[in-house]
């Protein structure tokens, strides 16, 4: 006997996402959480088409359109002179209910998300995973809350605890891949760029003449910065107040300094595990797998592994499947996450790390070019946007 159907490790937006989806179908669920308090820190801001489609399956869409902004269109741009290529995700109008990006914040999804759950699942805040092991049939999991150790037991548990998932440590599995060279320094301001910088989409990747790139993607209030450091300079040194105020003089000029509400710099990865279970344990989302942010295809990707975790772990505790089921999960999630998700964020980030100005150029007329098209214009986004991968996905079995 065990005290919960399934314990989710990690009460950020793919762990509450996928209790959710448990709890709207009757599985008894607790989620345990290393913070004591939910935090709205500077991390993921997209939606894609496909996510926003399942997230009104659970009533929670309507909630992120009101509190997000919507992103009709994405560009690839030249910096100052403006040339850029411009993708209308309203040709996916016959794919999708949602033929759009939406930016908004992903605390928002989260509190969303907490709020449905509330009364509904045992939330375990505080709380540190030190073990998880198998046994009875079942998984126990060791946690440490306030110091005093505690062990609760469910038929299968979820590591969705992260990047540097405890869960993943005690299956034992590696986290392969490598850590880019390049550290990221991501701002928000309130300034206008909309304003200052013609036809500017809320989501724009921008080469810069003389070297270098930055993005520009806006939430509602502010604008998200982020600024590809100087070779040579140390992080220090560029994170002062001086140092980002002039990076940011360098998208649009002003007589009067930035007003930075929020800074930090940080690192990016590539990374998968070898397999996404290990006996009665699943990974999703961060814990199974990282990647650049670039396209914005990182909480997206989790979102996508916890609609079909749900269904794995529900085919299992209610309609009779046995535990092979997992496998289904990880053949259908895995090489999505590896040919899809990892491999367009690292060619994105490599086409925007490109300096030679020649080539920036050419690789700027093809993506017109790819925009001017109908058809190529459908199949990029259908691939850029996530629909193909998850159509990929469902036809495995």
């Amino acid at each position: 006997m065990t005290e919960f159907e399934v314990v989710v490790v990690g009460g950020g937006p793919v762990g509450l996402c996928l209790a959710l989806l448990l709890v709207e179908r009757g599985i008894a669920v607790a989620v345990v959480e290393a913070e004591a308090a939910p935090g709205e820190d500077l991390r993921a801001s997209t939606f894609h088409p496909p996510t926003l489609d399942m997230l009104d399956r659970i009533g929670i869409a309507a909630e992120l359109l009101a509190d997000g902004l919507p992103c009709p269109h994405w560009q690839i741009r030249l910096h100052p002179s403006g040339a850029r290529a411009v993708f209308d995700l309203s040709i996916l109008a016959d794919a999708t209910r949602h033929p759009f990006r939406l930016q908004c914040e992903q605390w928002k999804l989260s509190r969303a998300l907490r709020a449905r759950l509330a009364g509904r699942a045992a939330l375990i805040e505080g709380a540190r995973v030190t073990s998880v092991t198998e046994r009875d049939g079942g998984v126990a999991v060791t946690i440490d809350q306030d110091g005093a150790p505690r062990v609760i037991t469910a038929a299968y548990v979820a590591g969705c605890d992260g990047a540097r998932s405890t869960v993943r440590r005690e299956l034992g599995l590696p986290f392969e891949g490598e850590t880019y060279p390049e550290t990221t320094l991501l701002a928000t301001t309130v300034f206008p760029f909309e304003a200052h910088l013609e036809g500017l989409s809320n989501v724009s990747y921008c080469w810069r003449e003389g070297g270098g790139n930055f993005s520009l993607l806006r939430v509602p209030g502010r604008w998200r910065v982020s600024i590809y450091p100087e070779e040579g300079v140390s992080i220090e040194a560029q994170m002062t107040p001086e140092a980002l105020d002039a990076s940011l003089q360098t998208v649009v000029a002003r007589d009067v300094a930035y007003e930075v509400l929020e800074a930090r710099p940080y690192r990016v990865h590539m990374r998968m595990v070898p397999r996404y279970v290990a006996g009665r344990v699943a990974l999703a989302g961060d814990a199974a797998h990282v990647n650049s942010p670039a396209g914005g295809m990182g909480l997206n990707g989790g979102l996508h592994d916890a609609f079909e975790l749900a269904d794995a772990f529900v085919a299992m505790l209610r309609e009779g499947a046995d535990d092979r089921r997992l496998d289904l999960y990880d053949r259908r999630r895995r090489p999505i996450a590896r040919d899809e998700i990892l491999a367009q964020a690292d060619r994105n980030r490599a086409r925007m790390r490109e300096r030679d100005p020649a080539k920036r150029r050419e690789t700027l007329a093809g993506m017109q070019a790819i925009a001017a098209d109908p058809a190529r214009l459908r199949a990029h986004l259908l691939r850029t946007s996530m629909i193909d991968g998850l159509e990929r996905a469902a036809a495995i079995g």
